[in-house]
């Protein structure tokens, strides 16, 4: 039968260390300098979360690269789930898991609009036809339609193929990643950066600088653990993306022996690019909170200054690849997912059908598409909720993976005592991030969800327990 199809063997390692950076990185890297590191968390305190963040994810992915030679199927987090916890705990975990994936199709198509606008300067090419507004952002037409049309093309590369789409995402992750260290070595060598310009190093307090409508010394930020974490809490969010190589476990064409090495090494890259476009956009700019405060493209306007026009390119080539990666990464793994969810009989039948000429779920990347096409409808402002619903689910699919692994190896045997140390250390941090998620705690503001976010967890699960229990009712 069709949906008893087996996925076809085609990613090499490079194809799957590619799926995995481009998918870390993200419109976030370029943007959220000037949106959320900068103001929240300063360079220091960026870049301290960052590499923390990066440790912690290296801690995790050893308990990954012990899961997957175990269970070497489409599915990952879910299928290590269902064959230690059960079927209730696995579905928890893959529900979480498609929110930590799919937002980030449409996280990154909203991002489209703003690098077009960023980099066109006053044409603005894409403000045309009809527009609303939704919490205060403007949404053009323009904007929906060609974000819309990214987001088809690339699900269509998606279906046709996963050794064409792996092909395409090896080479957006190396013109990212040379955007990346070029734009960093013209900063290092260049006589316009000064390192009086990383102040404030802690970020500064946002609100108390708007209102007054510049900044001023006295709203730096003093509360250095509060700025440590608001960054180190969505830290499964910035390095979500090393966690879906499992999801393609079943197409690899080579030993799973190789996942620990491809997972560190693009963690590594990660955290290189983050930390980077962030210290190089505060330390090219002598007044960056005043350009936070006026929304400009920090990272852009630094790039200009340093390079000029070459500056402008340098930065579109970067982000645009980092977008159209991501959104190719995450097409991927979001498909996979919902295939060996319906394989297993969580979701119905017609997410797990495989097409009969490409050996790729159709079915589930058709689905992906349509829900992605949301996120340029819901413009710019919805980023943030994505950012929050990515991290949660993320966190949950490191929960159990560590959980599992602890599990497994008592078990068996075979993962020695320092990967039993690991895996308990790695359930440690997700719990920890779980809660600076979730729940408010006095003196660290900025750190846990926004009302949005909530109100999107609350929809996410609800859902998710009516497709429980329909299905459960139909078995």
């Amino acid at each position: 039968m069709e949906e008893k199809k087996q996925l076809k063997k085609q990613l090499s390692p490079m194809h799957v260390w590619s799926i995995a950076f481009g998918c870390i990185i993200g419109w976030g890297s370029f943007v959220n300098p000037g949106k959320k590191f900068l103001p929240n968390s300063g360079v220091l305190g960026t870049a301290i979360a960052m590499v923390l963040g990066a440790l912690v994810m290296v801690v995790i992915a050893f308990s990954y690269a012990y899961m997957v030679p175990k269970f070497p199927k489409a599915g990952g987090e879910f299928t290590f789930t269902k064959n230690c916890f059960g079927k209730i705990p696995a579905y928890i975990c893959g529900w979480f898991l498609i929110a930590a994936y799919l937002t980030n199709v449409p996280m990154n198509s909203t991002a489209i609009g703003l690098i077009v606008d960023g980099i066109d300067g006053s044409l603005n090419i894409l403000k045309f036809g009809f527009s609303y507004e939704i919490a205060g952002f403007e949404v053009w037409f323009g904007e929906i339609l060609f974000a819309s049309f990214i987001l088809i093309v690339f699900g269509i590369l998606n279906i046709i193929g996963v050794k064409k789409a792996g092909f395409i995402q090896t080479v957006l992750a190396v013109l990212l990643a040379t955007s990346a260290f070029t734009l960093f070595f013209a900063a290092v060598f260049s006589s316009k950066t000064d390192i009086k310009n990383l102040e404030p190093l802690w970020g500064f307090n946002k609100s108390l600088a708007s209102a007054s409508g510049s900044y001023l010394p006295e709203y730096a930020k003093t509360n250095v653990l509060s700025s440590v974490l608001a960054t180190f809490a969505i830290a499964p969010w910035a390095y979500v993306g090393f966690d879906t190589i499992p999801q393609a476990a079943e197409e690899f064409r080579f030993s799973t022996k190789k996942v620990i090495m491809i997972m560190v090494v693009a963690i590594a890259f990660g955290c290189f690019v983050y930390t980077s476009n962030n210290t190089v956009a505060a330390i090219v700019l002598n007044n960056w909170p005043d350009r936070v405060l006026s929304g400009d493209w920090v990272l852009l306007v630094a790039a200009e200054e340093l390079l000029g026009n070459f500056g402008t390119v340098l930065v579109g080539v970067g982000v645009s690849c980092a977008v159209l990666s991501g959104i190719m990464g995450f097409y991927l793994a979001s498909s996979r997912l919902m295939y060996s969810m319906s394989s297993e009989g969580y979701l119905p039948e017609w997410f797990g059908r495989i097409d009969e000429k490409y050996g790729t779920p159709k079915n589930a990347i058709i689905f992906c598409i349509a829900v992605s096409l949301s996120g340029p409808i819901l413009g710019r402002e919805a980023l943030g909720w994505f950012v929050d619903m990515s991290a949660i689910g993320a966190s949950i699919g490191y929960l159990f993976t560590c959980l599992c692994t602890i599990v497994i190896n008592r078990k068996e045997k075979d993962g020695g005592r320092a990967l039993n140390v690991l895996s308990i250390l790695g359930v440690i941090f997700s719990v920890i991030f779980i809660i600076l998620q979730l729940i408010p705690v006095p003196g660290l503001e900025g750190v846990h969800f926004s009302l949005q976010s909530y109100i999107m967890l609350v929809v996410w699960s609800l859902i998710g327990m009516i497709f429980y229990f329909k299905k459960l009712k139909s078995n």
